[in-house]
């Protein structure tokens, strides 16, 4: 190929070289944004006939034409030609190849440079939808976890130590609430992303009688950027978007991280089904769970990703610069692994038993209701850090006696207090200690089955 019949090769004298079409080729990735380039240039060639650059013939052919190459792309028919070097000039060339002039006539008043962007946005606007509904779903797995054992109890736990007991609902309603701040900033992100780009040009615009605003309701964006130049050089919404998937993917890690604790044998938490579960080539009793430990796993790569883009940036002048054609890797490769994680995640969810009696058993041991006793001395009027360290003493001494706090005799109890009655063993007790927590926010029954309204509510389950 000529540098003469490349698009851009009017100015050039000399072949580009194999290495550096090679090295420069974005078509291979950028080839899943041929919807957003057509939709794209679709409204872009509506907006030129109406304000008088093209003829209404020409876009009328400019108009099937796209539709074709659109069809031929989704039967897979359609050859991309790495040599043309990204979607935007591919789709350009076959259009210009099909119907002539009139085609050549789409580049009209706008850039590859605020092209991409705005493919850019009009994939991320999508797949923030997608990822919304994804999280909904992950969302509602945990409702339903939390519906199916509520009343059950559970060890909670601080520095992965046995701390105090709280509903196994509880604990699933915390990961409902984790998720539900990324559903709010991914709601925010789409705000930035959805702002319209198309009519920046190459940095400073365009001397043509344009009109954005037609654009911008043609392709339902409710904003037009404001600065020409501050538009082709922005990336800042696709690194806000990566670092929410980010955000996403830590929470989808820490779950997996119990995941793996709790279905091991030490824990002996949870069961998860066979079907989410793999063997060990060599010993027949092995039964991993793969699907938290490969999505704790990939953490790492989107990490990387939302490194890559923000190390990227952090040198660029203004306006364009090739480097940015590095930004669709990171956010591809984020939003695949997220989303995948997500929606296995929740599969996972729905097949996951717990398992109650050995949960029960778990909160039988490790004085996990100590703080209760340390608040009903409150109740007795007695200075808290008094009475810290007068539970203190009393672990203490069941540490010694090979005791739990329950075990103890009032006569036992109250060598360390005047203060302990008779009533204190209601409150000693694993179930007692879960129904006082009646704070907002707290584990109670009451307080539990508050929240599972509010959540079911929310979700319009």
């Amino acid at each position: 190929m000529t540098n003469e019949s490349k698009l851009w090769g009017g100015r050039f004298s000399e072949k580009t070289a194999a290495s550096v079409e090679a090295f420069t080729a974005s078509i291979h990735y950028d080839s899943r944004l041929y919807r957003q380039d057509i939709a794209g240039s679709l409204a872009h060639a509506k907006m030129l006939v109406r304000q008088g650059l093209i003829t209404a013939e020409e876009g009328e052919q400019i108009r099937n034409g796209l539709i074709e190459i659109r069809q031929e792309i989704e039967e897979g028919k359609f050859v991309f030609r790495p040599e043309l070097e990204d979607i935007h000039m591919n789709i350009e060339k076959a259009l210009v190849d099909r119907i002539g002039p009139a085609g050549a006539r789409l580049h009209t008043a706008r850039s590859r440079n605020d092209q991409i962007n705005l493919d850019l946005r009009l994939y991320l606007r999508e797949e923030t939808d997608r990822l919304l509904d994804l999280l909904a779903r992950v969302q509602h797995s945990f409702v339903m976890l939390a519906k199916r054992y509520l009343g059950a109890i559970m060890p909670g736990y601080t520095h992965l130590q046995r701390a105090q007991p709280v509903l196994v609902s509880h604990h699933m309603l915390a990961y409902y609430e984790m998720f539900g701040r990324d559903r709010e900033r991914l709601r925010d992100c789409a705000k930035r992303i959805n702002v319209l780009p198309l009519g920046a040009a190459a940095l400073a615009g365009t001397g043509l009688p344009i009109d954005r605003e037609f654009v911008a309701e043609e392709l339902g964006f409710p904003a037009v950027s404001a600065n020409s130049m501050d538009t082709v050089g922005d990336r800042d919404f696709a690194v806000e978007f990566v670092a929410v998937c980010t955000l996403i993917q830590l929470h989808l890690s820490r779950l997996s991280e119990e995941l793996v604790l709790w279905s091991s044998t030490e824990f002996g938490f949870v069961e998860l089904a066979d079907s989410f579960c793999t063997g060990s080539s060599i010993m027949p009793q092995k039964k991993n769970p793969d699907i938290p430990e490969l999505i704790r796993g990939k953490s790492g790569r989107v990490v990387g990703n939302l490194m890559s883009l923000i190390t990227m940036l952090k040198g660029l002048p203004l306006t364009y610069n090739r480097d940015l054609q590095e930004d669709k890797e990171p956010v591809f490769d984020t939003l695949d692994t997220v989303s995948r994680g997500l929606a296995i995640i929740a599969e996972l969810l729905a097949h996951m038993k717990f398992k109650t009696a050995r949960l029960e058993d778990a909160t039988q041991s490790g004085y996990m209701t100590a703080t209760d006793l340390a608040d009903y001395l409150v109740l007795k009027n007695v200075p808290f850090r008094q009475a810290h360290a007068i539970v203190g003493q009393t672990v203490a001494y069941c540490i010694k006696k090979n005791k739990e706090l329950i075990e103890l005799t009032l006569h036992e109890l109250r060598q360390f207090s005047e203060a302990i009655d008779e009533d204190v063993f209601s409150v000693l007790t694993v179930r007692g200690s879960v129904d006082s927590r009646r704070s907002i926010g707290g584990t109670s029954i009451l307080t539990v089955r508050q929240a599972l309204e509010k959540a079911e509510k929310e979700l319009e389950i």
